[in-house]
């Protein structure tokens, strides 16, 4: 089981990074000889990515739902992910897509690109296991500067608001 960090918690990171959510959605339930492989040819891009960190990865979380699976990764930087795409277990998948599935309808892919600097987010994790942007940053309690979600975006409380004690 992971370990549960009780209390509140906020992610720190300095400078730009990317956040990148891909994932695929099977359109054609029963064409699984279609869509099995794209879902297969995620898990070996991920261990090659933890394995070598000099890529720009951070981390990465799965959500898996009806239809298929999303991916929430962080890396440090825009261009580190887009050398990545260009290469390695990427290139070989998406060409693998393109000549089995192309445009054919059965498996749909998309991905979403944010580029993100410090002082332009801000998190809250409270009882919780090391997750998200957390998990591939800095993993810090939730005091102080840290305390309010308008003080994690570099501002001064709001006098109206009441901040409740952390226990």
């Amino acid at each position: 089981m992971a370990n549960i960090h009780k209390g509140r918690y906020s992610a720190q990171i300095e400078g730009e990074f990317v956040v990148f959510i891909i994932g695929m959605r099977i359109n054609r339930l029963w064409a699984i000889h279609k869509w099995l492989p794209v879902f297969k040819s995620m898990g070996p891009m991920i261990k090659e990515l933890y394995m070598n960190p000099e890529t720009g990865f951070l981390s990465t979380e799965y959500f898996i739902n009806w239809r298929g699976v999303t991916l929430l990764q962080y890396w440090r930087s825009y261009d580190e992910l887009e050398k990545y795409a260009r290469g390695g277990l990427h290139l070989e998948a998406w060409k693998k897509f393109n000549r089995s599935i192309g445009t054919d309808g059965t498996v749909g892919i998309y991905h979403e690109t944010y580029k993100a600097q410090s002082g332009s987010f801000e998190t809250i994790y409270a009882n919780m296991p090391k997750f998200g942007l957390a998990k591939a940053s800095d993993h810090v309690p939730s005091t102080g500067k840290m305390e309010t979600s308008r003080r994690r975006m570099g501002g001064e409380n709001d006098p109206a608001v009441e901040v409740p004690e952390n226990p």
